[in-house]
């Protein structure tokens, strides 16, 4: 029979995918981390880790024990709340958080940086992608997302919404013109997202304003994107929680130009109510609750 204990080991390590950052998680050293997984195998009789050059990947073998020991892990972590019990002490561990590029960057960094100091013990790893997490394969622990996710046993609620406006520099518009009409856009120079590289629909917003006759600069990148309008490149439509950390930025149009995007929190129903996980979606609530001006109003 297998140590319970070991179990722990071996979440860590198929979670990291490397000895030192598990090792650095576990606060042991890496040779303790190895011993353990060894024991692992060895008392199951089987090969849960396939060694190579990058690290260690999950066998066939591993992936099906990491599902099992991850039920075991949030079933325990759950325990105080499903006996009822109070919460003992501040929510500690790491909580994975996936979002677009745009919003953590400019948004959500800042504020969980408020939420570290705040709940010293809770580590938020924030991870951006072009496409959306699968909450279902945990490749987070919770979404914040512009489209609502789809999959099995996820909570998902609108939280909020944001808007977006276009924006230009002074250097530009001072070269240019300041466009006083819808129609005026025409003569103007764009910054967009690169068409055929566009992962999630919503995000291309620009095309609900009008389809650009003149892009000028393409990215993938909405920081990168603002960067180049900041500099005089020419106009973009970008959310207010990004162009407000830019002081180069102004406003093109803002009364006639208005567009919204929804903001969706997510979370899979197996780990809504552990307590490090819950302590980040009320955070998040109470956020966009707390800061809809800020999101939504010059």
């Amino acid at each position: 029979m297998f140590d319970w204990n070991d179990l722990t080991f071996f979440l860590e390590l198929a979670r990291h995918g490397r000895l030192m950052p598990a090792a650095r998680r576990l606060k042991v050293d890496n040779t303790t981390v190895s011993r353990r997984i060894a024991e692992l195998e060895r008392d199951l009789d089987t090969k849960l880790f396939q060694r190579c050059s990058d690290g260690f990947l999950l066998t066939e073998a591993g992936h099906k024990l990491f599902v099992v020991a991850e039920g075991i892990e949030q079933k325990m972590l759950s325990v105080p709340d499903l006996l009822g019990l109070p919460d003992g002490a501040e929510p500690a561990g790491r909580v994975r958080v996936a979002s677009m590029e745009g919003i953590a960057a400019f948004y959500l960094s800042a504020k969980f940086a408020e939420l570290a100091a705040a709940t010293p013990g809770l580590v938020v790893e924030l991870v951006t992608e072009r496409h959306l997490i699968n909450l279902t394969k945990r490749e987070a622990d919770i979404s914040v997302s512009f489209v609502p996710p789809q999959g099995p046993r996820l909570r998902v609620r609108r939280a909020g919404e944001f808007r977006l406006a276009l924006f230009a520099s002074e250097r530009y518009l001072t070269a240019r013109g300041s466009p006083r009409t819808r129609g005026d856009l025409n003569d103007h120079d764009f910054v967009d997202y690169v068409d055929d590289l566009v992962a999630i629909e919503p995000v291309h917003w620009l095309l609900e304003v009008l389809k650009p006759a003149n892009v000028v600069f393409r990215s993938t990148s909405m920081a990168a994107q603002q960067t180049a309008v900041a500099s005089g490149a020419g106009i973009a439509l970008l959310p207010l929680f990004s162009a407000k950390t830019n002081p180069a930025l102004v406003p093109v149009l803002p009364d006639e130009i208005v567009v919204r995007r929804k903001l969706y929190l997510s979370v899979h129903e197996d780990i809504e109510h552990v307590g490090r996980v819950r302590a980040v979606t009320r955070f998040l609530s109470d956020l966009f609750i707390r800061e809809a001006g800020y999101l939504n109003a010059f």
